[in-house]
C-alpha cells in the first residue's frame, strides 16, 4: 500500500509539474517568440559579424553596422516609397476633401472604388465617437506602439548578445554531455544556425525582387496603386506559399477597378514572377535551405496562425526547420556535419 502511495503521489506531482510548466510556457509564449526571433536575427548577422572581425572590426562595432545598414535601408524605403504611394492614393480618389460638403459631391459623382471610399468614409464620420472615446482610443494605440516599439528593441538586443554568448553556450551544453556527444551537438547547433541564418537573408532578397520586380511590371501594365501593390506582393512573401497567393489576389482584384485586361495582365505578371522565382531565383539564391517540403510548410503556417496568431506565422518555418534538423539527427542518425546549407551572402563555416 505504501509504494502505491508513494507511485501514486510522484505520478500526480509530475503531472502537474508538466500542466503547470505548459501553462507557464502558454503565459510567456510572446517572450519566447521574441527570444527565438533574437536567435533567428543572430544567426542571420553573425557571418557578416564574422567577417568583419577577420578585417579587425570589433565585434560590438561589427554588429552596431549592422543595425545601422538596416535602418539606413528602411529609411530609404520609406523615403522612396512613402511620398509616391500618397500621392497615388491623392490621385487615385481625386483629392481629398476637406469638407462635408465636398465629401457629399465626390460620393455622389464617384463610381467604382472611388464611390466606396467616399460612402465608406462618409459613414466613419457619421459615427464619430466621442471625446473621451478618442481619447481611450488614442491611448490604447499608444500602448500598442510602444510595446511595439520595446519587442523590437527587445530583438535587436537578444540578437547582439546571443552574437557574443553563443559559444559560452554551446561549451556549457556539451560539457554537460557525455564526450562522445559533444561534437554531434556542436555541428547540430552549427546547422541549425546556418539554416535559419541563410532562410532569413535569403527572405531578404526574395522580398527586395519580388518587390523590385512586380511593382515595375505593375507600372508598365497599369495597375493602379502599382507602387503600393508592389512592394506589398514582395512583404507578404515572408509569409511561405500564403503570402504569394494573397499578393495574386490583391493585384487581380485592384486590376478589376481599371478593367478586366488590366486585372488579366496583373495576374499572369505574378504568376510570372512566382514562376520564375521559384524556378530560377530560389533554387539558385536559396537553394533547399530549410529541407521542407511545401505542404509541411503550408500546415505549419496554418497551424500556427490559427493556435498563435499572425505575429508566429513569421517564425512558424524557421521553428519547423529546427525541429526537423533535430529530428533528422536524433531520430534518422544524420550526421550534421555533413549536411549542406546553401550559403546565401555568407558559406556555412562561419568561423566561431
Amino acid at each position: 500500500m505504501g509504494d502505491t502511495a508513494r507511485r501514486a503521489f510522484v505520478g500526480t506531482l509530475v503531472a502537474v509539474a508538466v500542466v503547470a510548466l505548459a501553462l507557464a510556457l502558454w503565459k510567456l509564449k510572446i517572450v519566447i517568440a521574441l527570444v527565438f526571433l533574437g536567435f533567428i536575427v543572430a544567426a542571420a548577422m553573425r557571418p557578416g559579424v564574422d567577417r568583419l572581425a577577420e578585417r579587425r572590426v570589433p565585434r560590438p562595432l561589427g554588429v552596431a553596422l549592422h543595425y545601422v545598414v538596416l535602418a539606413g535601408a528602411i529609411g530609404l524605403l520609406l523615403w522612396l516609397v512613402v511620398p509616391r504611394a500618397i500621392n497615388q492614393v491623392n490621385e487615385a480618389i481625386g483629392g481629398v476633401p476637406t469638407s462635408r460638403e465636398e465629401l457629399n459631391q465626390k460620393a455622389k459623382h464617384s463610381s467604382g472604388i472611388k464611390h466606396q471610399f467616399f460612402v465608406g468614409l462618409q459613414k466613419r464620420l457619421a459615427k464619430l465617437p466621442s471625446a473621451g472615446s478618442v481619447v481611450h482610443g488614442a491611448v490604447t494605440i499608444g500602448t500598442k506602439a510602444l510595446e511595439a516599439l520595446v519587442g523590437i528593441f527587445f530583438v535587436f538586443a537578444i540578437a547582439a548578445y546571443w552574437i557574443f554568448e553563443r559559444e559560452r553556450a554551446i561549451g556549457f551544453v556539451s560539457s554537460l554531455l557525455p564526450r562522445k556527444h559533444r561534437r554531434v551537438v556542436r555541428d547540430t547547433w552549427e546547422l541549425i544556425d546556418a539554416k535559419l541564418g541563410a532562410y532569413v537573408r535569403g527572405s531578404l532578397l526574395l522580398i527586395a525582387f519580388v518587390a523590385t520586380v512586380l511593382s515595375l511590371s505593375f507600372w508598365a501594365i497599369g495597375v493602379p496603386f502599382w507602387l503600393l501593390l508592389g512592394v506589398f506582393g514582395g512583404v507578404v512573401e515572408i509569409v511561405p506559399v500564403i503570402g504569394p497567393l494573397v499578393a495574386g489576389v490583391a493585384a487581380v482584384g485592384v486590376g478589376l477597378t481599371a478593367s478586366w485586361q488590366v486585372a488579366l495582365y496583373a495576374g499572369i505578371a505574378v504568376v510570372v514572377v512566382r514562376q520564375f522565382e521559384d524556378y530560377v531565383v530560389i533554387p539558385r539564391v536559396m537553394g533547399h535551405v530549410t529541407g521542407l517540403s511545401p505542404l509541411l510548410v503550408l500546415v505549419s503556417v496554418t497551424a500556427v496562425g490559427l493556435l498563435f496568431g499572425g505575429f508566429y506565422v513569421l517564425m512558424a518555418t524557421p521553428f519547423v526547420a529546427l525541429i526537423a534538423t533535430l529530428v533528422d539527427v536524433i531520430v534518422r542518425d544524420r550526421d550534421p556535419a555533413e549536411e549542406d546549407v546553401p550559403a546565401v551572402l555568407f558559406a556555412k563555416e562561419s568561423g566561431g
